[in-house]
């Protein structure tokens, strides 16, 4: 999909100190920045957009931000190299002990489709680049992300056969469609 790596620190921005964060333990951990920024890569994850690979290191941006667990501890000690399976068993257990919710697929793609309606309002993302054949597969639920979904071509060879020659009608379009989506009530994703 072409964006950066999915990591806690990426998405609270910066480190957060221990003495910041509240308990894990108390009912306002759900509203600490390293737990907010660890349900966004859960989020993430089920949709392929976390490597495996990255999970150790997310894993210790995580304790260093003030989430504890067992899992997280482990998982923070294994190396990009290690088995697949462990590294997702690790990360799917942690986040069960720290009680965040793994998405099911559905959801979660509809949350990429947000977070890329974003990344194009942003001028984050080239639009030739959102072509993917994945798109007109999902499952989606609000009339906005059918539009949406409607303007993505399916695959990159298809994207001047698609659009013709206008495609800057088509980009304007296709931002037209994000703001609307991105400013719908249909939300899906982390809890805020």
């Amino acid at each position: 999909m072409g964006s950066e790596p999915v990591t806690v620190e990426r998405v609270v921005g910066h480190r957060v100190p221990m003495d910041e964060m509240e308990s894990p333990l108390g009912p306002e951990a759900r509203s600490g920045a390293a737990f907010m920024a660890l349900s966004e890569v859960a989020w993430c994850y089920p949709v392929d957009e976390v490597e495996p690979a990255d999970l150790p290191m997310i894993a210790a941006e995580a304790l260093a931000a003030g989430l504890e667990s067992p899992a997280l501890c482990e998982l923070a000690g294994l190396g990009r190299g290690d088995d697949v399976r462990d590294l997702r068993d690790l990360f799917e257990q942690a986040l069960a002990e720290t009680g965040i919710e793994l998405p099911s697929s559905g959801p979660a793609w509809r949350y990429a489709l947000r977070r890329l309606a974003a990344r194009i309002i942003d001028g984050n993302v080239v639009l030739a680049d959102v072509a993917w054949g994945g798109w007109s597969d999902l499952a989606v639920e609000t009339e906005e992300e059918r539009e949406f979904v409607s303007l993505l071509p399916e695959c990159a060879c298809c994207v001047e056969y698609t659009l013709g020659y206008d495609a800057e009608r088509w980009a304007s379009e296709v931002r037209a469609a994000a703001i609307v989506l991105n400013s719908s009530p249909g939300r899906v994703g982390p809890a805020r």
